[in-house]
């Protein structure tokens, strides 16, 4: 393919992480796939060198002033970058963690639901279920006068709802006009007389006074005409106040039941508010007419006053309380008082238990209803002799007094503390219960109760994605011309944006799924979707993986998707490992020729062919299939127990039995939504872990779950970073850096100096740098311009003391050994058998390519895996452990896959049981025993579609991953 300079990106000395002066060029409008070994520079080019750029530029673009909100971007280490488009990144990154934010408001299509029901929506009345009418101004004059006689009351017009401003103009327009009051957020004032001043940043409510009367049989008449004026003057509605009342100054009972509903005000409040448009005959409810903000659970006016729009409230659980049933008081049954080690907590429970008689050495499972509801609830009003330790006097303190019970005292520490460490720790006792009013829908009943064709805006958002898609677009056939007029452009809206979900594989999700909940894969699809609805040509998106967890099935669907993308006008870098993906390109730029100092150069480039080619290409290699990877034809046999999950029915899960065979790769399959993570860390995993005794509460839907007691422990081996801040490293995790403190404290020269094993670790005093703390690097901040970090003026970078560096072992100081790279280190210290044979896993992972004293921060999403598959590595293993994995496959080339099937084995070798979540067939077909569960995502799934060998999965005829295994057992040479 020939490249002309005017349509190609042309990338001169990037030099960012470990490329060497790459340049490149990249043809525009082209799908175009970065790919390469794990730690070659794919992200480094992509993100950090490419995106970094244009976004870099774009942000020059504007004012300071605009700057300092944007916030700011380095520049990246590269020479030069021609024909850079505007970038947008669409990473692994999860949506947001706002409890307010769903998949329908990330995408933005509840938006244009609240725009649809607030145009065609038909409301009912909440109590009645019955259409609700436009009330004429006979009826609302009836309605006044049912109060009783002689009640006083003010007739108001509803100007301003909700609204900012300060409505200066307004004020002077109803002066004009004759209107000597108005209330303005609830305080009334002389028109003539006070000044009225409003903030014009916050909300007001404004009504004017147009009356104030008595309510009298006699007085109909005047009634009459100030709603009516009220009524013009609001648009279709007034508000009656009631100043004062007698007995009972409310219409009559079925009104007062429902009244606070319709004025959208608390219960208690004296305030009805009539609508000319829409009422109930029933019930005489009146209600505001019908808009968008009714339907927002991000506003007072729609969400349900209750939970305040988040569908439900944490509450103390019980399960956490007490996560271990089999313990007793004594033991330690109530975790948050025995984790603190806190002698007063001991002294309390005895003090109660002894007043009760509960037997404190009895298991908490064997207590009676009543006494488990003491210890948890408190003993009432009846008081307890409680005796404790008096710290300050040191001496026993004895008094009478209410027992307050544990659930209590941990709600209102959480409520009164204005501490988020103390609020932290108590909601690790909280479960999210439902809201009770609005069951979890987030609205208040009179948004509730608006129905198209008979679904409320919370049902369809509680629709699966096809389920929604086919409700709008069976909408164009059911409503009438007349409303097909009105929101004919709405509904293709809707409609269209649903189709870009169900284009990238997202069918199962529903639009009232968190946002907070979706994996990285999952919001990085929405994005991907929400992005090919703005349309927008001449864009450069960059994309990290986005074939992650979709099963081959949703392949097709993803590169369909690219496509439009594409031939929009748009450039491509996606950086991918999936072969469909890689043979689909329109161009290939392979990185490498392996990770690290190894790594970070143009290996080759062209279109998949091109790289077929090139025979010192890995990636070449592994496309021609000069290399692949190889599998055994013999599967294990396992130790012959198993693990029996019985009746599991959480979230989609049909009531479904699962044997897992032990001693075995075990993987769990089906296409994405089926059930898979429901089911092994929903429910196996947290089960276990309550079974094992670590303090964890059994997990709601499942009866019980059969054989753990041939099982030790459960490892959890996932992708999350090693460590949060930026001292955690391979070295600290993997245990390696205490063994090289150790060598260096028994060198000669700390032990002249008396230095222990303490100085030299850089989280303490001592031996670590106190300029610097320890960081190496100094951060400056800038203002509007980027922070800057620079390296410390003290130690240079070293991270430690002079005295300290001064120690040496065999020449090097600890600072030097931080900066050897794995393969260096594993040289140096090879006849230390200690840290010889950690360092001899990291290699055996494929990491020889990273710093001892890299930061984890830094580390990928299949680095720090690999590092903690290492650190499990270099444990004794007792042949009764489970491994579990989501996806390992994540992140990695085939030349790393090779090497973690390689470590999958040797653990599966050793008798222990690998559990893995993949849809990577490469990972799939090496697997002993398979659950292939389905057949459809979210609602249609949660059912198990085969189980066995991948060769009795291939003879399924209804199974999706027996027909894309079938290709590849097809296709690849068996190797005993």
């Amino acid at each position: 393919m020939d490249i002309n300079k005017n349509e190609s990106i042309v990338v001169r000395g990037a030099n960012c992480h470990n490329l060497k002066n790459v340049s490149v060029s990249i043809p525009k409008n082209q799908l175009v796939v970065f790919t390469g070994v794990s730690g070659s520079g794919k992200s480094s080019l992509a993100f950090d060198t490419i995106f970094a750029e244009g976004q870099r530029r774009y942000i020059e673009s504007l004012s300071a002033y605009a700057r300092q909100f944007l916030g700011q971007l380095d520049k990246p280490d590269v020479e030069s970058i021609e024909g850079l488009s505007p970038a947008i990144s669409i990473d692994q990154k999860s949506a947001n963690n706002n409890p307010r934010s769903t998949v329908g408001t990330v995408t933005e299509i509840y938006d244009h639901l609240r725009l649809l029901f607030a145009r065609i929506g038909t409301p009912h009345c909440p109590e009645c279920g019955k259409g609700i009418k436009p009330q004429t101004l006979d009826q609302i004059v009836n309605n006044i006068l049912r109060l009783d006689e002689g009640t006083k009351i003010q007739i108001l017009s509803p100007l301003i709802r909700g609204r900012k401003g300060e409505y200066t103009g307004l004020f002077n327009e109803l002066r004009q006009e004759g209107f000597i009051r108005v209330r303005v957020d609830g305080k009334t004032y002389n028109l003539d007389e006070d000044e009225i001043k409003l903030a014009k940043t916050k909300k007001h409510d404004i009504e004017v006074v147009v009356d104030r009367i008595i309510v009298k049989e006699s007085a109909r008449s005047r009634i009459s005409e100030s709603v009516q004026t009220s009524l013009k003057k609001s648009d279709g509605l007034v508000l009656v106040d009631i100043v004062e009342k007698t007995s009972s100054a409310l219409p009559d009972p079925a009104f007062n039941s429902c009244q606070s509903e319709a004025a959208l005000l608390p219960p208690a409040s004296q305030q009805i508010m009539y609508s000319e448009k829409l009422a109930c005959s029933e019930c005489e409810l009146s209600f505001d007419e019908l808009s968008p903000r009714l339907f927002s659970f991000n506003s007072p006016f729609g969400a349900c006053p209750t939970c305040s729009g988040l569908g439900a409230h944490l509450e103390v659980s019980p399960n956490l309380i007490v996560p271990d049933e089999r313990k007793s008081l004594k033991q330690g049954t109530i975790y948050p008082w025995a984790k603190t080690g806190n002698q007063y907590y001991v002294d309390l429970l005895t003090s109660v238990s002894k007043h009760y008689e509960i037997d404190i050495d009895a298991p908490w499972e064997s207590l009676c209803e009543e006494h488990q509801k003491i210890i948890l609830y408190g003993s009432g009003s009846e008081k307890v002799l409680l005796s404790h330790d008096d710290f300050k006097k040191k001496h026993r303190k004895s008094y009478y007094a209410r027992y307050e019970g544990v659930i209590p005292y941990l709600k209102k520490r959480y409520e009164a503390s204005s501490s988020d460490l103390v609020r932290g720790e108590v909601e690790k006792y909280m479960d999210s219960i439902p809201c009770s009013d609005c069951k979890g829908s987030r609205l208040r009943p009179l948004s509730l109760a608006v129905k198209v064709q008979g679904n409320s805006i919370a049902d369809v958002c509680s629709m699966p994605i096809n389920e929604c898609h086919d409700f709008i677009s069976g909408l164009f056939l059911t409503l009438s011309e007349y409303h097909i007029a009105i929101v004919k452009q709405l509904l293709s809206e809707i409609r269209e944006r649903l189709k870009f979900l169900l284009d990238v594989g997202l069918n199962y999700l529903t639009l009232s799924r968190m946002a907070g909940t979706l994996s990285g894969g999952e919001a990085q699809r929405i994005r991907l979707a929400t992005q090919i609805g703005s349309g927008l040509s001449g864009v450069l998106y960059v994309l990290d993986e986005p074939s992650i967890g979709l099963h081959q099935l949703n392949n097709q669907q993803l590169l369909n998707t690219l496509f439009r993308l594409r031939n929009l006008g748009n450039t491509l870098i996606v950086v991918e490992h999936d072969e469909e993906i890689i043979r689909s390109a329109d161009w290939i730029v392979d990185i490498g020729l392996k990770a690290g100092t190894h790594g970070g150069k143009i290996v080759a480039e062209g279109t998949p062919a091109d790289i077929e080619e090139v025979r010192e290409s890995l990636t070449g290699q592994y496309l021609r299939g000069s290399k692949s990877i190889k599998y055994s034809h013999k599967r294990r046999e396992g130790n012959g127990n198993s693990i029996k999950i019985i009746n599991a029915h959480k979230n989609n899960l049909k009531n479904i039995d699962v044997e897992i065979p032990l001693g075995k790769i075990v993987s769990i399959t089906g296409v994405s939504g089926s059930g898979k993570s429901s089911l092994i860390f929903d429910i196996l995993q947290p089960y276990v872990k309550h079974k094992l005794g670590r303090n964890a509460p059994k997990p709601q839907g499942v009866r019980e779950i059969l054989g753990l007691e041939n099982i030790d422990k459960i490892i959890d081996i996932d992708q999350s970073p090693i460590g949060r801040t930026p001292r955690s490293n391979p070295a600290t995790y993997t245990g390696t850096f205490d063994h090289i403190r150790a060598l260096f404290a028994l060198t000669n020269e700390a032990k002249a100096r008396g230095y222990q094993q303490g100085r030299f670790s850089f989280n303490v005093k001592g031996g670590r740098c106190e300029a610097c703390s320890g960081d190496g690097i100094i951060k400056i901040e800038m203002n509007f311009l980027p922070d800057v970090y620079v390296p410390c003026e003290v130690c240079k970078s070293a991270r430690y003391n002079r005295e300290t560096l001064e120690v040496k072992y065999k020449g090097k100081s600890i600072s030097d050994v931080l900066e050897m790279t794995v393969e260096e280190a594993y040289e140096f210290f090879k006849n230390i058998p200690k840290i010889a044979n950690k360092l001899q896993t990291l290699h055996e992972v494929g990491l020889d390519y990273i710093k001892l004293g890299q930061s984890a921060t830094t580390l990928s999403g299949g680095e720090a895996q690999r590092v903690k598959l290492a650190s499990e590595l270099n444990k004794r293993s007792t042949g009764k452990t489970i491994y579990l994995m989501d996806e390992p496959s994540v992140g990695l080339h085939w030349h790393d896959l090779s090497k973690l099937i390689d470590i999958i084995n040797t653990l599966a070798d050793s008798g222990n049981t690998i559990l893995i979540i993949e849809h990577n067939l490469d990972i799939i077909k090496i697997s002993d025993h398979i659950i292939d569960m389905g057949p459809e995502g979210g609602n249609a799934g949660g059912e198990i579609i085969a189980q066995g060998t991948p060769e009795q999965i291939i003879q399924v005829e209804n199974s999706y991953t027996g027909k894309y295994l079938a290709k590849i057992l097809g296709k690849k040479v068996l190797s005993s």
